[in-house]
This record gives C-alpha cells, sequence and structure tokens, in this order.
C-alpha cells in the first residue's frame, strides 16, 4: 500500500485528488496540508510514501517545503510536484530541491496515480508533455560542475552507456533491448549508476549528467 499526502491550499482540490487516490486498491491518503508548514509538519508525523505537494502555496512554498520533507525523511519518501505551468520557474528548483516527479494539475487522474506508483517504485518522473523541454532548459541554466565529472570516474563503461540512456528517457526495458541484456540487469545497472552518483532517482541522475558535461544542452 502507497502511503500518500496531499498537500494544496485549495480544499477542493485535495478533495480531488484524495478521491482519485483512495479509489485505487494499492494507495491511500494518509495526510492532508493546507499549506506548505503543514505539509512538512504532516510529513513528519505520517511518514508517507510520496507527497503530492502544489508548488504554490502559502506561508511556505512547495519548492521549500519539498526541501524539508526530503531532508527530514531522506529516501524514505519521494515529493511529486504538481504546477499549473508546464514550464513555471519553480521547476527548475524543485528539481534541484530533490522532487522526484513533475506533474501538470490538469493531468488526466490515471496520470497522476501512475506517477504517484512510479516515483513510489523509486523511478523520476516529468510530465510526458513538458519532459524534453522542461530538462534542455535546466541543462541550458546549469553550469556545468567540476566536481560533479569527478564522480564519473566511479562509473564502468557499461554504467557510462546506462547513465546515456537514462538522458533520452529510457525505461528499465528499453535500456535491457538497447544493451541486449535482461531487464534484471538493465535494472542492476541502473541501481548502481544510482548509488554511485548519489542521486535518488532518475531525473536527479539527468540532471547529474548534464552538470558534470557528460551530456551538452542539445547534444
Amino acid at each position: 500500500m502507497i502511503r500518500v499526502l496531499l498537500a494544496d491550499d485549495q480544499a477542493l482540490v485535495r478533495g480531488g485528488l484524495r478521491k482519485i487516490v483512495d479509489t485505487e486498491a494499492d494507495m491511500t491518503v494518509v495526510a492532508e496540508a493546507a499549506d506548505g508548514l503543514e505539509a512538512v509538519d504532516a510529513a513528519r508525523a505520517s511518514r508517507p510514501d510520496v507527497a503530492v505537494v502544489d508548488i504554490r502555496m502559502p506561508r511556505l512554498d512547495g519548492i521549500e517545503a519539498t526541501r524539508r520533507i526530503v531532508a527530514a525523511l531522506g529516501g524514505d519518501v519521494r515529493v511529486l510536484i504538481l504546477t499549473t505551468f508546464g514550464l513555471d520557474e519553480y521547476v527548475f528548483s524543485g528539481l534541484r530541491a530533490g522532487a522526484s516527479g513533475f506533474m501538470l494539475k490538469d493531468a488526466p487522474p490515471e496520470e497522476l496515480v501512475e506517477a504517484i506508483r512510479i516515483v513510489a517504485g523509486g523511478s523520476g518522473l516529468l510530465a510526458p508533455a513538458v519532459t524534453q523541454a522542461v530538462i534542455s532548459e535546466f541543462a541550458r541554466r546549469a553550469p556545468a560542475d567540476p566536481q560533479a565529472s569527478a564522480r564519473l570516474d566511479e562509473l564502468t563503461e557499461r554504467e557510462r552507456e546506462v547513465l546515456m540512456l537514462l538522458t533520452r528517457g529510457r525505461s528499465n526495458a528499453e535500456i535491457a533491448a538497447d544493451l541486449v541484456v535482461s531487464e534484471a540487469t538493465a535494472k542492476t545497472h541502473v541501481g548502481h549508476v544510482l548509488m554511485k552518483l548519489g542521486v535518488r532517482d532518475r531525473v536527479q541522475a539527468v540532471i547529474f549528467a548534464y552538470e558534470s558535461g557528460l551530456v551538452a544542452p542539445g547534444g
């Protein structure tokens, strides 16, 4: 059962999200919050698997709430950010704050629950309609980090191949097909890449690839 925290300053929105989540057999809402500070407190108290956080909330916005939730619970929680703007300025800050996913508020219910499942499973996710635009713009803004490039040296040649495939949005099954290995082997390689780079999920791995200079914007 996936334990979900809902944080949005609009009661009607929270009610709609709760209805969507609670109709799924494999997930349940364990807490709600009407602003960022409540979200952080609720996360600490309920220890959800996934926190669905609106990016714009009073008292504490979704970015700072994400940063504090991740700092408090570490790898025990994944944050899925909701926004009404496909290229909202806050998206880039949200990724840096440790968010594992980003979805548009007007996404169909089935996409939202699938996004919750994906991030709960340890993968990262960006709304399909804006994935390439977000990553490309993020990469353009993020200067290469020399310290990050040093960590690439810990990867084997095969693991570098896997990281490059991650930057292209490949799933484990697609990575397995590209490398002609089993899906289990591909999953193991992905796990090693994340561990060696010290990142939480695929989205953060892609960001790392750009920041380290392994991949150039538009490359």
